[in-house]
């Protein structure tokens, strides 16, 4: 494998830096990217719950905050729980926006990973089609070696396909799943908004 990098040029080792970064990125954000740890189930019949025994306290709000991203957004809520329902829904807005920035952490670095590995890779095989030509004497050459040259110049096409495949599906994949749980949490926070002005009525 080692005797592979080295034959295929100085380019490939680009995209051995991009390997491994892209699968950095894509098992941290597959740890962080949870359900059960940004949206915990009962959370917000918890929140109700406070709500309605009135014990509504700033560390029980701090606490809330520091529990989960719903927890931001629902903290929120309850610190703006005595505002009339427009100030309310801001905050949540507010609250979630930072939230959903925080959640597309590192996309950008992989799509970026996925669209520039290919062209990486075509990159190291142009830069490896040039070396074999420029080596190539007046009097001819080894058919036989230029076949050899061109197949090891093609290894970082071959490899930079191999990086964006798996890495576009992660980021669409991980682009989806922030997508429904921001959309979750909206609706969470949306029905706590109801269940407060409801009660005023």
């Amino acid at each position: 494998m080692l005797a592979i990098f080295q034959a295929a040029g100085w380019p490939i080792w680009l995209l051995l830096i991009a390997s491994i970064v892209a699968a950095a990125l894509i098992i941290e954000r597959l740890m962080y990217l949870r359900r059960a740890k940004l949206i915990p189930k009962k959370l917000l019949d918890e929140v109700v719950l406070v709500y309605r025994n009135k014990q509504i306290t700033p560390d029980i709000i701090d606490k809330l905050e520091k529990s989960s991203p719903l927890g931001i957004v629902l903290s929120a809520a309850l610190r703006n729980v005595d505002a009339p329902r427009e100030v309310m829904k801001e905050s949540i807005e507010e609250a979630g926006s930072g939230v959903a920035h925080t959640l597309e952490r590192f996309l950008t670095t992989l799509g970026t990973i996925a669209t520039l590995a290919p062209l990486m890779g075509l990159f190291g095989t142009v830069v490896g089609m040039i070396e074999i030509f420029g080596s190539q004497n007046a009097a001819g050459s080894n058919p036989a070696q230029l076949a050899h040259g061109i197949s090891v110049a093609l290894y970082n096409t071959g490899f930079g396909l191999a990086i964006a495949m798996p890495t576009l599906v992660f980021y669409r994949h991980f682009r989806a799943l922030v997508d429904s749980f921001i959309i979750d949490m909206e609706q969470q926070a949306v029905k706590f908004v109801d269940i407060v002005h409801s009660k005023r009525k």
